[in-house]
């Protein structure tokens, strides 16, 4: 028997408001005229890689795809190399953008404002197959290249029903989702976008970036209000002393959250903090309230299972059995632990640990803004087959001896970094990681300016 189609979104009726942008209400009138707008301009191609910066405009884009039976492209950067691998996965792609000064090599569908006619009073919601394969999300892979992983409507639209269950104040009319993070990334594109069509809530097109900005975007919604953001972010508030307006829930997801860092949101907003774990290949899976709790709960019928040493997850909406790439102990049937990423274990004259741990212990110290451990790969890494590692820290009010002494206290010294680096910033990107090559360019320079540092 053929699954029941599923609604585009799940909202009551024509005025309902689907989304907040320039501080001005959508409602599903409009957002269904605009949807089905586009979908008659998009070019014949199957797979719709989506670009679109502001966040009305990508679900905009993402619906009509789906409306016209497209695919939606999600890729993990915009580099010209990526999108090269893109268009050598999907050569019919076409690229649905909001920027007039967009220079990817793929044929361009700009995308216009305000010229759908809203028309009568005619109201039908489309309903899509839950089989339709609905979008290809990129992660960048071991190797650089992006890997795609297959997502239908179905499994999506499952998810984040589970996701609205965790959260509160969605089972109150009218409530506004904000996010600080691109729609393209899988957090993102599950939160912001995939959250608000099926929670009946309304998303905020804008994606701001700075602690003013965040504060400033929020007072422009009406309550309740959620915020979708990462630890990053977080941080970079708290750090601030930014005054946030009232605000009903933080969702937290991209990177593990330090327990102090979520007490001192909590205490400091005065608002509940729910820390998402998931993957672009299981989506989101789990739940906690980080500044309460150290265990996982896992979403409904979602189980994990522990073989030959490597967790995997199945059931619910994860399609297939998915090996995670965490250290994770088990602490009953929908409860667990996590250690970190299998990749970030360090194990340094037999004595083992992380690189979340040594982060964790580095960004605890008074004085210190953000700071990252990492495997030295340079000619020296290695001296019979024992790791090396080094960090790069923020620190303007501190010096490297400072900062090795307060480590000194936090971890053993066989992992205190050689060299320590201390520079203006980390070049994390928009969801707060920090990309391996970026990185290596700047121990690269360091390498150059301070060589005595690297012997």
């Amino acid at each position: 028997m053929k699954p029941e189609s599923l609604p585009l979104f799940t909202h009551e009726g024509p005025d309902a408001i689907v989304a907040w942008r320039d501080h001005r209400p959508i409602d599903a009138r409009r957002f269904l005229a605009d949807v089905h707008e586009l979908s008659q301009r998009l070019p014949a191609g199957r797979h719709v890689l989506n670009l679109c910066i502001d966040r009305y405009r990508f679900t905009v884009g993402f619906a009509a795809s789906l409306v016209a039976g497209k695919c939606s492209l999600l890729p993990p950067a915009q580099a010209p190399e990526v999108i090269r691998q893109l268009h050598a996965f999907a050569p019919d792609a076409f690229c649905l953008t909001d920027d007039a000064d967009c220079t990817i090599e793929l044929p361009l569908l700009f995308y216009r404002d305000g010229v759908a006619d809203i028309g009568g009073d005619d109201w039908v919601v489309p309903r899509i197959d839950p089989a339709q394969l609905a979008a290809y999300i990129f992660t960048s892979g071991s190797t650089g290249a992006p890997v795609p992983h297959r997502k239908t409507w179905g499994r999506l639209v499952r998810c984040v029903q589970f996701e609205a269950a965790q959260l509160a104040p969605l089972r109150r009319r009218g409530c506004a989702i904000l996010g600080t993070v691109p729609p393209q990334h899988m957090y993102g594109f599950e939160s912001t976008v995939m959250l608000p069509l099926q929670s009946g809530a309304a998303l905020g097109a804008a994606r701001p970036f700075f602690p003013a900005d965040i504060a400033a975007e929020l007072d422009r919604l009406p309550r309740p209000r959620v915020l979708i953001t990462t630890p990053v972010h977080l941080r970079s508030l708290v750090a601030a002393d930014i005054a946030l307006p009232a605000v009903d829930l933080i969702v937290s997801a991209t990177a593990m959250l330090p327990a102090a860092l979520a007490r001192e949101v909590e205490h400091r907003y005065a608002v509940p903090l729910l820390e998402i774990y998931g993957s672009t290949e299981t989506g989101e899976i789990a739940a906690r309230r980080t500044a309460l709790e150290e265990q996982w709960r896992l979403w409904p019928e979602v189980r994990l299972e522990i073989i030959e040493g490597r967790c995997w997850a199945q059931g619910g909406h994860v399609e297939q059995a998915t090996a995670l790439a965490d250290e994770i102990e088990l602490r009953g049937p929908d409860r667990f632990v996590l250690h970190g990423r299998t990749a970030d274990l360090v194990n340094i004259a037999g004595k083992r640990s992380s690189l979340s741990y040594l982060n964790h212990q580095l960004n605890g110290i008074p004085g210190v803004i953000d700071g990252a451990f990492f495997v030295r790969e340079d000619e020296h890494n290695s001296v019979a087959g024992v790791s090396r590692l080094a960090a790069l820290v923020v620190a303007p009010g501190l010096d490297a001896a400072q900062i090795l002494t307060q480590l000194r206290d936090r971890i053993d010294p066989v992992f205190l970094p050689r060299p320590l680096l201390q520079v203006e910033s980390l070049p994390r990107n928009e969801t707060g990681k920090l990309p391996r090559q970026m990185l290596h360019a700047l121990v690269a320079q360091a390498a150059v300016r301070e060589p005595h540092l690297f012997a």
